[in-house]
């Protein structure tokens, strides 16, 4: 299967918001962002590599044993794209958080900037 330019960036995207260890969060964040690449939605806002690795450990400590997961395709044309995500128990499937994003790329095909939407967030105490 060969994928296009926004279906590889969103690929890499999700490898960096799955990576398992601080070190490979690093190392996925620098292969999917450009270097002063930035991550904004509505409970963060962040630049840079170590920004954006700060922002994803940050979700995995609040939702551990949780996956992020496309919905549906990815949409794109001059260097940006959209997608829908949720975020997926592995334990039994429940996904309590669901959003949309919008990227830009840089010419290199890295992420420049992430604006992310959230469409579906647990209710709190």
């Amino acid at each position: 299967m060969s994928e296009n330019r926004y279906e590889t960036a969103v690929a890499r995207y999700f490898e960096a918001w799955n990576a398992g260890s601080a070190e490979d969060i690093a190392k996925a964040v620098a292969a999917a962002w450009t270097e002063d690449g930035s991550y904004t939605d509505p409970l963060a806002e962040v630049a840079g590599h170590d920004g954006v690795a700060a922002v994803i450990a940050g979700a995995h400590a609040q939702f551990p044993g949780f996956e992020f997961r496309l919905l549906g395709a990815v949409d794109g044309h001059h260097d940006v794209a959209r997608f829908g995500w949720e975020l997926v128990s592995v334990a039994d499937g429940s996904a309590p958080v669901a959003g949309f994003d919008v990227i830009a790329l840089a010419e290199d095909g890295r992420i420049r900037t992430v604006a992310g939407f959230l469409d579906r967030v647990p209710a709190t105490a």
